[in-house]
């Protein structure tokens, strides 16, 4: 059976029986045409996998040909055979989309070589992945069964999102599956490693603690702001590492990145508690504290995030910083969208701009409560690739499009991931056990042990008491939490949807991000 069939067009095709040959030797299957229009109607109404065309023949030019099968079929790959070497004749050829480009004459090692390049690149990419994941499948092994701490969990996570995304070359389900039997496994072992250290990182006189949520800004953000160059700082609610590699290129084309960092999200991993201890620079216990008419617990009426600016205004001073002078934006909508691409220009005058932008929230939970984005978001890869989609196509790319070749700084952050969910735990409450998924606070609280995380007190995790005897606990790994009352209809409509709330990697270890325009 050949490997593939080939389509070479050429006036002076006799001359190059040698090489059809040597193409067939190796498996091809190649039909030969000496003029443009037979090519095309061939084309038309029988499968090709490559076309070989001259570009200069009588009665109809090898570029006019290309446009023609294109027509018929965009996604048939073209490779232009020319003498002609002129600058504006490479230029039509690769607007119109051709392949690859070999210059008269040529040998057949070229043609092979360029054959192999079109047809074969994906099997040999997806060979060599497997093979260089199968080497350090036991690497990472070992690492996670040698006690890592904090800093070797991040480094341990960046190369898993690295193998997830090498894995979409592969064409090896056995390969993606142990890939993701390691994962799920690196996820149990992460959620023994929080449960065993998290509430020794609260502690103000720990000497061993990760960057987290509440000292974001004093640590990763605030000593690069400076007077007289502008640093944007873009909060994307609910992106992942992995969402972050994904639009990582977009940002490459208009800013040099310069560093690639993680931190940890404290627990819950939700806006409401993640978001507020960013700006506020604080513990969600310590801002309910200090500011008890803003904070509202998830049980109390009210928006949770409507006093950031006022957070954050509090924790500059509190730094001895309130004299930087900086613009609060949160984008929730297109139209807000679109006014900061208007007004961006005019936030070049403040030392530090905050962009809040909302998106990737808003889909994650979309995608729970509507049929057609559970199908176009359906897995890890379609949500990367539906992130990247939007970012690419976004007001937000457009604004800092805009700002691209001015002396910037950007730095990129999140509030939390999310994780998809699959496996249901019961849990019952009374009537003030709140409604989230990946977290719940409540009195009187059943549950299975080893399914969650609890605290009793909840201080011991930094956050407020709602309620007398209240308490909390987090879903870990790919856990969610269901009431008995219509049990299976929850569970099945929730399974397999993006939550956050819990104990996971992808929800707790998110990307920090500094840039500069190429200007810089």
């Amino acid at each position: 059976m050949a490997i593939a069939k080939i389509v070479w067009v050429d006036d002076e095709i006799e001359s190059l029986q040698s090489q059809k040959m040597f193409l067939e030797n190796k498996g091809y299957e190649v039909v030969t045409f000496t003029n443009g229009f037979d090519a095309i109607e061939y084309v038309k109404v029988n499968p090709v996998d490559v076309v070989l065309m001259d570009e200069t023949m009588p009665g109809i030019t090898g570029l006019e040909t290309l446009a023609r099968i294109k027509e018929a079929n965009t996604s048939i790959p073209v490779v232009l055979i020319t003498k002609n070497e002129t600058e504006n004749l490479m230029d039509d050829a690769i607007g119109s989309q051709i392949t690859d480009y070999l210059i008269k004459p040529v040998n057949p090692n070229q043609v092979l070589l360029s054959l192999k390049k079109i047809i074969d690149n994906k099997r040999l990419v997806a060979e060599k992945t497997t093979t260089a994941y199968q080497q350090q499948f036991r690497e990472l092994f070992m690492a996670l069964n040698n006690n890592p701490d904090y800093n070797e969990w991040m480094e341990l996570y960046k190369k898993l999102v690295y193998w997830e995304l090498e894995m979409e070359k592969s064409d090896s389900p056995e390969m993606r599956e142990v890939f993701y039997t390691q994962k799920q496994e690196a996820n149990t072992e992460f959620c023994k490693f929080i449960t065993k250290n998290y509430t020794s990182w609260l502690d103000p006189k720990s000497f061993s603690a990760p960057i987290m949520s509440n000292h974001l800004f004093q640590f990763k953000v605030l000593p690069h702001v400076e007077k007289g160059e502008p640093t944007f700082f873009v909060l994307i609610d609910n992106l992942r590492y992995d969402q972050w590699k994904a639009i990582q290129p977009i940002f490459a084309e208009s800013f040099r990145i310069l560093e690639e960092e993680t931190f940890y999200s404290i627990l819950p991993t939700a806006t409401q508690y993640c978001r507020n201890a960013i700006f506020a620079g604080l513990l969600p216990i310590d801002i309910e504290k200090q500011f008890p008419q803003q904070w509202k617990n998830d049980d109390e009426e009210g928006g949770k995030n409507l006093f950031e600016e006022e957070f954050f205004r509090a924790q500059l001073k509190r730094l001895k910083k309130d004299d930087i002078r900086f613009s609060y934006n949160k984008i929730v909508n297109h139209q807000d969208g679109q006014q900061l691409v208007s007004n961006i220009h005019n936030l070049l005058q403040n030392d530090l701009n905050i962009i809040v932008y909302n998106f990737v929230d808003m889909l994650s939970h979309a995608r729970t409560e509507m049929e057609v984005l559970k199908e176009l978001a359906s897995d890890e890869t379609s949500y990367r690739s539906i992130t990247r989609s939007w970012f690419e196509h976004s007001p937000l790319h457009q604004a800092l499009k805009k700002i691209a070749d001015k002396k910037v700084k950007v730095i990129l952050a999140t509030d939390h991931g999310s994780v998809r969910v699959n496996t249901p735990h019961k849990v019952i409450g009374d009537k003030q056990t709140t409604a989230n998924l990946r977290y719940k606070h409540g009195r009187n609280l059943n549950f299975e042990a080893r399914d969650v995380l609890a605290f009793r007190d909840p201080k011991e995790a930094g956050l407020p008491v709602p309620n007398v005897n209240s308490s909390f606990i987090f879903a870990k790994e790919d856990g969610f939490l269901c009431y008995p009352n219509n049990y299976n209809h929850y569970v099945n409509y929730y399974r397999n949807t993006f939550q956050h709330g819990g104990i996971s990697l992808e929800e707790m270890i998110v990307p920090i991000i500094k840039m500069v325009s190429k200007s810089s």
